[in-house]
């Protein structure tokens, strides 16, 4: 089966002696005495509205059962002898960059804190922080009770939880109302299917109380015994199902109190910071709703706080006798109303804040005496302090081009001190208690870089790129003084662009290792983002999804034009559905480019889309479309990178993925990567990497997933020419 499956030879490079390699050379070095893997055409055909698709690598599809078997099938051998076979190859062109990947990897980890550990908060009565410890990957959970001069308790050391795990995730730790049971989940596979285990804090006893199959977040009533938490489907790994259990009892007794049979919507359960209502949340991509129910009445029956209707969005925050809703009812930036804790249907609903046009509002905090609105405006974070006895207000000032602050953990209400989060390009992440009676702050800790890190060394700019239909996306960047502007400096150009997510500006300690080696880092804010607001979004989804692509594409022209680089030296970047944003870039505009890096790429998106056995799936019809509907068919066949590959060149690439990736399946970039070697007429480089012990994210370490940025910087400073090879 494995000689039918690949034709491949793996020999060694030949490499100069300690000498920075050109470009040219760097090239014909990596891929001299070397033949690419070759995977075996199955063809399978694919008909949908009278349109048929051939698929030769659709064979590639392994269930979890085939990929955990200890004996592998035939088709399961061949799937992974494909994914070696490529690791290998990625492994021999890269090999005589081997010492500078360590050199890459130590300098990374050389600037962050070994030792170290997070501002602490405080929450009914204890200081909650989080640590680390030299040459320890994962981090250690602790507390203190009332003063931070107490003793330190641990409630979780993730280390000794993850030994004998090549991969280990521990999320949603929730502490019970009377501060002794410690419930956290845990996933030892990187699928997002994670087990809830409980601690008692008092003796270190864990329970026999396993819970498998769950989501990380849960909701304790005040009972201290009865806790809430939510299943998944088995199939698709969609939130499924909220489930109450009995602390000490068999959850195979436990109670369903909701189910959702609508597979487009992810559900969820969590406590009110109040405490007082334990909520449940029901949210699709354009429709949310909630369930609520009093944490005093932990048998009682969840209530319905205000029919589901469709393209309706809003949360919902209980204060006092009141709940405050951000909805988008007749907003499509947003407002804020509010409502009595017993009316709680929409027609009960007033108006708090307006809807602004220029103004995205995107949540709140409450505190007794004031309201922190989260807001942004021109593709930047403002924070706006509401005194609600005096109705005074006022902004925050920043003072950067280009920034990211966010509120922080602020799970008490009975203080002034609001706690938020600050970072910009050349700022590192700092932590801010801020007063917001007295108007004054305190800097609690600023990220530290080992070596040091002077900012006033970086200059960052805000750009905008005047898109094909008029629209000005705006540009973040970030360099080293000095840089000289023009064609031959080499620009990473990273975006995302979907699901309203926003790439704000932050630091990044890892990113100095590109900037100081004379790269400019810039983050394009392309539609399909919430960056200029909730429209930004709307205008880069459905049937509007290549206003995405082309907004990259002429921020890539722009900087050209504007000759912050060149063709020969722009290098791009995206993972996940930003992966897609580089398979329909590369598709559109490949001579922009000089290498490109998809990770964890979305790229067959018709196949991916009619499967709704496949995670996420249904979740996401209302931002692709639904291929059984003709015209969404037609649209989303119309940019699917992994159909619209042609015959013709290509960039250097590297395409990354991880075997148990539950978000986008490793099958589409290893089926993408083989089309490309079919059909590409050029000579670059193209190689994936495939981690056959991780998913979505990577490694699970702290270190240890800075290996893979490594071999991703040797990528890009290879191309450019400025790695010492032996």
């Amino acid at each position: 089966m494995k000689k039918n499956i690949l034709l491949f030879a793996l020999l060694s490079i030949i490499t100069t002696a300690c000498m920075p390699t050109t470009e040219k050379e760097s090239m014909t070095k990596n891929l001299e005495g070397l033949v690419a893997p070759v995977a075996t055409k199955k063809d399978s055909i694919l008909s949908m509205h009278g349109d048929t698709r051939t698929d030769p690598y659709f064979w590639m599809r392994l269930t979890d059962d085939q990929k955990n078997a200890e004996t592998p099938d035939d088709q399961t051998q061949g799937v992974l002898d494909y994914l070696n076979a490529e690791n290998d190859f990625t492994e021999n062109v890269m090999k005589h960059t081997s010492d500078f990947q360590k050199e890459i990897f130590e300098e990374i980890v050389g600037r962050i804190k070994q030792t170290d550990e997070s501002v602490p908060y405080f929450s009914n009565g204890y200081w909650y922080y989080t640590k680390y410890e030299e040459g320890k990957e994962y981090p250690i959970y602790c507390r203190k009770e009332g003063t931070l001069e107490s003793d330190e308790q641990i409630m979780l050391d993730a280390n000794q939880r993850a030994e004998g795990h090549d991969y280990y995730s521990a999320s949603g730790l929730n502490v019970s109302p009377d501060n002794r049971i410690l419930a956290f989940a845990e996933d030892t596979v990187s699928r997002r299917i994670y087990t809830y285990r409980f601690k008692n804090l008092e003796t270190g006893e864990i329970f026999s109380d396993e819970i498998e199959n769950v989501q990380p977040g849960a909701a304790w009533a005040k009972d201290n015994a009865t806790f809430f938490y939510c299943t998944k489907n088995k199939i698709s790994l969609l939130s499924e199902k909220i489930w109450r259990h009995k602390l000490g009892s068999d959850n195979t007794n436990d109670e369903m109190v909701y189910q959702e049979h609508d597979p487009s919507f992810y559900i969820g359960v969590y406590n009110s910071k109040s405490e007082d209502y334990i909520i449940i949340y029901n949210s699709s991509t354009i429709v949310s709703d909630y369930q609520i129910l009093s944490a005093d009445n932990p048998t009682g029956k969840f209530q319905e706080f205000s029919s589901r209707e469709k393209k309706h969005e809003y949360s919902i925050s209980h204060f006092g006798d009141k709940f405050y809703i951000v909805t988008n009812w007749d907003a499509i930036n947003f407002r804020l109303m509010e409502t009595s804790v017993d009316a709680t249907s929409k027609e009960n609903w007033k108006e708090v804040l307006a809807h602004r046009d220029d103004v995205l509002l995107e949540g709140i905090d409450i505190f007794k005496d004031h309201l922190v609105v989260s807001e942004r405006s021109n593709a930047l974070n403002q924070l706006r302090i509401i005194n609600q006895t005096t109705n005074e207000e006022h902004y925050l000032d920043f003072g950067e081009q280009a920034y990211v602050a966010r509120t922080s953990t602020n799970p008490e209400f009975n203080t002034n001190t609001l706690r938020y989060y600050y970072s910009s390009l050349t700022t590192p992440g700092s932590t801010i208690d801020y007063d917001m009676n007295k108007r004054t702050q305190e800097v609690k800790k600023q990220q530290e870089v080992v070596g040091g890190h002077d900012p006033g060394q970086y200059t960052t700019e805000r750009l905008y790129a005047t898109a094909r239909d008029g629209a000005r996306v705006p540009i973040s960047l970030v360099y080293k003084n000095g840089m000289r502007k023009g064609g031959d400096t080499p620009l990473l150009l990273y975006a995302y662009g979907s699901y309203g997510a926003t790439m704000d500006p932050y630091f990044s300690s890892v990113r100095l290792s590109l900037l100081d080696r004379g790269f400019t880092y810039a983050i394009a804010h392309i539609r399909g983002g919430q960056a200029m607001g909730r429209q930004w979004y709307e205008d880069g989804k459905m049937f509007k999804k290549k206003n995405t692509f082309n907004d990259y594409v002429d921020c890539a022209k722009f900087l050209i034009g504007d000759e912050y680089t060149s063709a020969s030296h722009l290098y791009a970047m995206g993972g996940s559905a930003g992966g897609l944003l580089m398979g329909a870039v590369v598709n559109q505009a490949p001579e922009l480019f000089n290498g490109v890096i998809a990770a964890v790429p979305f790229v067959d998106v018709v196949s991916t889309m009619m499967d709704e056995s496949i995670p996420l799936t249904a979740n996401e019809f209302d931002e692709w479309g639904n291929p059984k509907n003709k015209d969404s068919y037609d649209y989303m066949l119309s940019y699917s990178p992994y159909d619209q590959v042609e015959r013709k060149d290509y960039p250097n690439m590297l395409i990354t993925t991880g075997l148990f990736d539950s978000q986008v399946q490793y099958w589409e970039p290893a089926k993408w990567i083989a089309k490309l070697r079919d059909m590409k007429t050029d000579d670059n480089i193209l190689m994936m990497n495939t981690n056959m012990e991780a998913g979505h994210g990577g490694a699970s370490g702290r270190f240890e997933r800075y290996k893979e940025t490594a071999l991703e910087y040797a990528f890009f400073l290879d191309l450019e020419g400025k790695v010492l090879v032996d």
